[in-house]
């Protein structure tokens, strides 16, 4: 792969200036910025790559699955059956104990799902689908329960979840990087009724919160929400968001934790300032262009003390940020019943090589689901693989991620 550099320009005459945290975007008509685009090589997962990756003491990977097409999210059935989304294939592939995939649906961009009290709910751009699961895994007929979702643009990737109130969650994301939206519908949280009736907008400003969860026991609901691009290696900072009802998340006004887009002007006289003032920031920020996509929350069960209310999030990786960032799965760790910090948990699929971009990857993390027996399942995309964490005993050690 060829690196390239991308000068994108408020002003032509002006020195080019460095973002950094918390730091003012470029003033229009004045400042300039460097954009880097990298694009890692793609490698197979051989066994010497495997070998290469790290996580905290105590853990092994292994394969779980092969084969599979372009696998995004997965969960966990009662029975222990997984669900594997591709919204390449239009399928939904279910992957039973044995290991055999079944292919259980097919529909064009299906991608999000969520399983509750036995029935599956799953969603392509527009539709939400619900079926029950059937003795032998395969699903019963599928229902349609909502069609007018709206339409997609850069963000296609719908997501679901159950909350305790036993309605549906629907994260619809933007369509552009960053503009104002003409359906208010776009870059907001949803929630409906368990049939699709009575949806209602929950949260806004949300640019594309693909992986959200409720914290196990609590109507908590968290999510990772993915940052603008084209403002250089460190901006906009990737957000985790405690989604609460009625709050607005700064998109795309107020970015990260609390940059100011001066590029754009919010409407009906809103000020950037008055913007800034109702907009909730987030609890957590990373590495700007990480990607992340699903957020699953752990229990106890198999893992070593303190992991039982903590969180994990799959980073798929950037394209324009040097040195690449992402490509990961990530840990977020709760003191307190509130989340404190995000630290590594498994790593080194990205590798620096020599030619090209000067980066390669074996694996684009996507899907993520806690088994129960307590190991935790990561799905690649890009080579078409599952694989399975395990904890074996040891010490954890883990650091602080900026």
């Amino acid at each position: 792969m060829k690196r390239f550099a991308v000068f994108f320009a408020a002003a032509a005459l002006s020195a080019p200036c460095v973002l950094t945290y918390a730091q003012e975007m470029p003033q229009p008509n004045r400042d300039t910025h460097n954009v880097n685009v990298i694009l890692p090589a793609p490698l197979p997962a051989t066994d010497a790559n495997i070998a290469k990756l790290k996580l905290p003491a105590g853990f092994k990977i292994t394969k779980l699955a092969e084969g599979l097409k372009s696998p995004r999210v997965i969960v966990v059935s009662d029975a222990g059956n997984l669900y594997v989304s591709s919204r390449d294939a239009g399928t939904i592939t279910m992957v039973d104990p044995a290991g055999k995939q079944t292919k259980v649906v097919e529909l064009e961009h299906v991608h999000g799902m969520v399983i509750h009290d036995n029935v599956m709910y799953y969603v392509s751009i527009k539709q939400v689908y619900s079926a029950p699961i059937l003795a032998d895994g395969t699903l019963g007929p599928s229902k349609l329960i909502m069609s007018d979702l709206p339409d997609a643009g850069q963000h296609e990737d719908r997501t679901l979840a159950v909350g305790r109130d036993n309605m549906l969650y629907e994260s619809v994301g933007s369509t552009c990087n960053t503009c104002a939206e003409g359906n208010p519908l776009q870059a907001t949280m949803q929630r409906s009724n368990l049939d699709g009736t009575g949806r209602e907008t929950f949260a806004t400003g949300l640019r594309n919160t693909i992986g959200f969860n409720f914290k196990p026991g609590t109507s908590d609901l968290y999510g990772w929400d993915d940052g603008v691009d084209w403002l250089g290696d460190k901006e906009q900072r990737e957000e985790v968001n405690l989604i609460q009802q009625g709050k607005e998340y700064g998109w795309p006004y107020i970015l990260g934790a609390g940059l100011k887009n001066l590029y754009l002007t919010p409407p009906h006289g809103v000020t950037l300032d008055q913007w800034a003032a109702k907009t909730t920031l987030p609890v957590l920020t990373y590495a700007a262009h990480s990607s992340g996509m699903q957020l699953i929350f752990l229990n106890g069960q198999g893992l070593p003390t303190g992991y039982d209310g903590d969180a994990l999030a799959s980073l798929h990786g950037s394209w324009g940020a040097n040195p690449p960032s992402g490509y990961e799965i990530v840990r977020i760790h709760f003191d307190g019943g509130k989340a404190a910090s995000i630290q590594p948990f498994l790593n080194g699929f990205l590798m620096p090589v020599k030619g090209g971009s000067g980066w390669a990857r074996f694996a684009r993390p996507f899907g993520l689901v806690q088994m129960h027996d307590g190991s935790i399942v990561v799905g690649d995309e890009q080579n078409g693989i599952l694989y399975r964490v395990s904890y074996a005993g040891g010490t954890q050690q883990a650091s602080v991620r900026p």
